[in-house]
């Protein structure tokens, strides 16, 4: 069983940066993959960035790409996303998410979710 709280979001400018961070509870994060999710006002929910148990491979949106990076600590069982560039269209609610890399990367079946943190990017 594993557990996820979201922090860091807010309100920022267009070009501004902001660090999501999840903390995740249980002794089998390391264990896991991790990504962020997002879901804009009238969106569906829409895949953000991945990153496998050993922090070696990731994967990203390519609205993202380039912006984005995400890392992970299993010391501290906490996965970041760092957003650099922000725009308005990265306004949404940000979820952090636990399972294997495969049902990340297509948003299916996914077990564990967190509540969510907002990021508002105003113009």
């Amino acid at each position: 069983q594993v557990q996820l709280v979201e922090s860091g979001g807010g309100l920022v400018q267009a070009g501004g940066s902001l660090r999501l961070s999840c903390a995740a509870s249980g002794r089998t994060f390391s264990s896991y993959a991790m990504g962020w999710f997002r879901q804009g006002p009238g969106k569906e929910r829409e895949f953000v960035a991945g990153i496998s148990w050993s922090g070696y491979n990731t994967y990203y949106a390519d609205s993202v790409k380039g912006r984005f990076t995400i890392s992970r600590d299993n010391a501290k069982n906490t996965v970041y996303l760092q957003m650099n560039s922000l725009k308005p269209e990265d306004t949404a609610v940000y979820y952090c998410a636990a399972d294997s890399l495969a049902r990340l990367r297509v948003g299916v079946q996914v077990n564990y979710w967190g509540q969510g943190t907002q990021v508002t990017v105003s113009s």
